[in-house]
């Protein structure tokens, strides 16, 4: 992230005080907490809220539960919350959390207690105007409901706004669960477009069949493209002719949601899938797979970033040399936080929108990133990635300097 940033600072010349301050998070939260666990034992946890930044409104950011969490980790994808929200132009900061442990090893009783324990140790930190957590890796709807009620019980009365990603019973929104896959799959297309490819003759191959994963070979399937690959953890299979993406589902819903011994294809190596002459690779699973080691042998056309931080910044380089073209995660996978405004609105407005005004709203708020991303690369003559922190940077920095010249203004007293 800081590679990144640095670059479109220099590009834009930022003040040494202001690049410090757009580096380094407004608050850093640690918490220590105990819960009683379902065989009587007592069990301590760690967990962490990190506020990057709020010039542009409330932080915004999800709570993952895990064992490699750690405060670097939460700080840099904090940050990328705050770049993320100010390229699709929403009114939030960045913020991110998460508590170390592994929720596959516990309860939900358990991981009731972790999450209200974690909630009442920042029921300061969290609010609607303040700070609105979301879910991520190893959280849903079930622990963000649990942090609506634990922080309502705190304040003495309902408070649906303080978190997104919650089930639709307790405020949530319509088209949240798969609103970053279908984000991902706007972008894809956009990106099919500026390079005069026609999705009925275009193919993909995705990394990742997790919730992004999944959601975005469905709705590139719908839209006429031939999903070549797909992986997750347990397996990766090809098909030259395409593979059918809603019975691939049904398998992975039946099968315990895993694509193990999916018949009608292939199985290849996972790191092989990253390699295939595609048209669209979608790499939708974790930070870091497309590294110097492999960049040089990539033969797609297009890279989607649906996970956060996917390619590293000394792959960047050589992926725009091969002329291949990165849609950055900022833009390619901000349909999660684009929908999770959508909730937060409905909520703070007391309303509750159709399917369709979401999508329609979601892909018209992408659809203008998209082409912002693009005006700027060519302005500046970079890669839509840094044109993306060029838009970021600006907006946040001048917001935040007119904030701080409010602050250092003088008050005075009246007669």
């Amino acid at each position: 992230m800081i590679d990144r940033f640095n670059i479109a600072a220099d590009i834009l010349k930022l003040d040494e005080s202001v690049r410090q301050k757009l580096q380094r998070p407004e608050k850093q939260i640690v918490v220590n907490f105990s819960i009683t666990l379902d065989n009587g034992e007592t069990e301590n946890f760690e967990g962490y809220r990190v506020i990057h930044n709020t010039a542009l409104g409330p932080s915004k950011g999800g709570i993952r539960y895990d064992n490699a969490v750690n405060l670097d980790e939460v700080k840099a994808l904090a940050a990328w919350m705050t770049w993320k929200s100010a390229v699709t132009g929403i009114p939030f900061g960045g913020a991110k959390g998460g508590i170390i442990c592994d929720p596959r090893k516990h309860s939900k009783t358990e991981l009731e207690k972790i999450t209200r324990a974690y909630t009442k140790a920042l029921a300061d930190i969290f609010g609607p105007e303040k700070d609105v957590p979301a879910p991520d890796m190893g959280t849903g709807p079930d622990e963000m409901g649990w942090l609506m009620d634990e922080f309502s019980i705190v304040h003495g009365k309902p408070i649906h706004a303080v978190v997104t990603g919650k089930h639709l019973h307790s405020g949530g929104s319509l088209g949240r669960v798969e609103a970053t896959g279908r984000g991902v799959s706007i972008i894809s297309l956009l990106a099919l477009q500026k390079l005069k490819l026609r999705p009925a003759r275009s193919t993909a191959a995705i990394q990742g069949f997790g919730n992004v994963g999944l959601h975005s070979a469905l709705f590139l399937y719908e839209k006429g493209l031939k999903i070549v690959a797909v992986s997750d953890v347990s397996e990766a299979f090809y098909n030259p002719e395409g593979l059918n993406i809603p019975e691939l589902i049904l398998y992975y819903n039946l099968n315990n949601k895993s694509i193990k011994g999916y018949p009608n294809s292939v199985a290849i190596k996972h790191e092989d899938l990253l390699l295939l002459e595609v048209d669209v690779l979608i790499p939708a699973a974790k930070e870091d797979v497309i590294t110097k080691q492999n960049a040089g042998n990539i033969r797609a056309r297009i890279i989607v970033e649906g996970a956060n931080g996917p390619v590293s910044s000394d792959a960047d380089k050589i992926l725009h040399e091969n002329k291949v073209l990165v849609v950055p995660d900022i833009l390619a996978n901000a349909g999660g936080v684009t929908v999770s405004y959508f909730e937060w609105l409905q909520n703070s407005l007391l309303e509750s929108w159709r399917i369709h005004q979401i999508n329609k709203r979601l892909e018209d708020i992408l659809e203008k990133g998209f082409d912002t991303v693009f005006r700027v690369a060519v302005q500046h003559n970079v890669t839509p990635r840094i044109a993306a922190y060029i838009i970021a940077l600006k907006k946040v920095a001048e917001t935040q300097s007119v904030k701080d010249v409010a602050a250092d203004t003088p008050k005075f007293k009246q007669n």
